[in-house]
């Protein structure tokens, strides 16, 4: 089974994409690469609890994008953070595939729609290569989490990586992919 939105860029987006910017070659349209999701836990302070924060974050994780995530560790120790090298400090996972194409639907069709106060992402989150990231604040919003069961509610940054070669480019990919932003 082919997920929904990977067979629309196929169809329509493409087609679309190719009148725009009248690419010769189908190689040159863009497509979305990878997205990858990292959860920064900050600093875990309470001695003893530092596993069971880590632990419910790869389960929250690893429902949300339905793939095990793995556990980032500090490169160096910070004494002012009071951080030592190897202390486990988040989890990041990278999705590829089908998988991503389902995370981005999920995403931008049930999980964006329940920020409070949504008015659309800022369109200006590019970074000069086709490349967008999105900081959400609570991972509450992701109908996979239930509310009940979480101790601490925790953010994440989603990075949606393209084949664009320049921010106007995915910034037209991602608006035809159904990416709500904001008007300025």
């Amino acid at each position: 089974m082919v997920p929904r939105l990977k067979a629309l860029c196929m169809e329509k987006i493409g087609q679309i994409m190719r009148e725009r910017f009248g690419y010769e070659n189908p190689m040159e349209i863009p497509r979305l690469e990878k997205i990858v999701i990292n959860m920064g836990l900050g600093k875990l302070s309470e001695a003893g609890k530092e596993n069971k924060i880590i632990e419910d974050s790869v389960n929250e994780l690893s429902l949300i994008t339905g793939q095990r995530p793995v556990v980032t560790r500090a490169r160096k120790s910070i004494a002012g953070f009071k951080l030592r090298e190897g202390a486990s400090i988040g989890c990041m996972v990278t999705l590829r595939g089908d998988r991503m194409y389902e995370f981005f639907d999920r995403l931008v069709s049930l999980a964006l729609p329940r920020v409070r106060d949504f008015r659309g992402v800022s369109p200006d989150a590019f970074d000069g290569s086709g490349n967008f990231t999105l900081g959400i604040r609570e991972h509450l919003i992701f109908p996979e989490i239930e509310y009940g069961k979480v101790d601490k509610v925790k953010g994440m940054n989603i990075t949606i990586v393209t084949t664009a070669k320049r921010d106007e480019e995915a910034r037209d990919l991602l608006k035809n992919l159904g990416m709500p932003f904001r008007k300025n």
